[in-house]
């Protein structure tokens, strides 16, 4: 699985967020759990997140304390103390909250006083082949959130790639 930055799916649910965003992304990579919903992948992918992974999202909540911002936790501990099916639209799924769930695209979100991000898992097929994408959207609520993006975005734009990459291999 190579994860390749593309555009986000057409007629993806996510895409509806995309008007006035101020950080945007997606990236597509080959579906390791064709056999799987869009929210089982999600949680199937932040199972595996990589140590390191979890190591930045530790010191991103250390950071982000001293200026009142949320402590998420970390990516891969915090997901799956249930089954895939027993969430519903409103309940925490890890470090954000389900906001549309259909089985080929999962919205979440989390909407803290700075910004509002919004992740989307896309199950799809692209020539025959089963695909997924992963989407970001954020919208910046104010001037704290515009300084946390200078910093975390272009880190974002680095990071997710490699992530994906990694995951796939464990």
């Amino acid at each position: 699985m190579k994860p390749m930055l593309c555009n986000m799916p057409a007629g993806s649910r996510i895409a509806q967020a995309l008007p006035n965003n101020d950080f945007a992304d997606c990236y597509q990579f080959d579906d390791l759990w064709p056999d799987k919903n869009a929210l089982e992948t999600y949680i199937l992918l932040m199972a595996r997140t990589p140590g390191w992974m979890n190591a930045l999202m530790a010191m991103r909540n250390r950071i982000v304390r001293l200026v009142g911002l949320k402590h998420l936790g970390n990516l891969s501990t915090t997901v799956g103390s249930k089954q895939a099916d027993d969430y519903q639209v409103g309940d925490r799924v890890g470090i954000f909250s389900l906001k549309h769930l259909h089985s080929d695209e999962v919205i979440l979100f989390d909407d803290d006083k700075h910004l509002l991000v919004q992740l989307s898992v896309v199950k799809h097929k692209v020539n025959g082949k089963p695909m997924v994408s992963l989407s970001t959207v954020v919208h910046i609520h104010n001037r704290l959130g515009r300084f946390y993006m200078a910093i975390v975005g272009p880190a974002h734009s680095f990071i997710v790639p490699r992530m994906l990459a990694q995951v796939a291999h464990a």
